[in-house]
């Protein structure tokens, strides 16, 4: 195939990104992620424990997504 030949002038224009979690990033994953809970939990007052789950695994993905987000840009 001539996309994967190494002899083509246009396969080392291929850009790469590289996302590398650190530790800041893994404390401000936390840390987003208690703020989004303790606002969901105040926004939405669960009475379950079904509904404390969702809430939390709601704003770990949240913290996560803002996160790798943000080294997506720095990158």
């Amino acid at each position: 195939m001539p996309i994967l030949d190494s002899n083509n002038p246009m396969a080392s224009r291929e850009a790469h990104m590289n996302v590398h979690l650190h530790n800041a990033d893994i404390v401000m994953i936390i840390a987003l992620a208690l703020l989004c809970s303790l606002l969901l939990a105040l926004r939405f007052r669960p009475a379950t424990w079904k509904g404390i789950v969702v809430e939390a695994l709601a704003a770990n993905a949240a913290a996560i997504a803002a996160v790798v987000a943000f080294e997506m840009l720095l990158a």
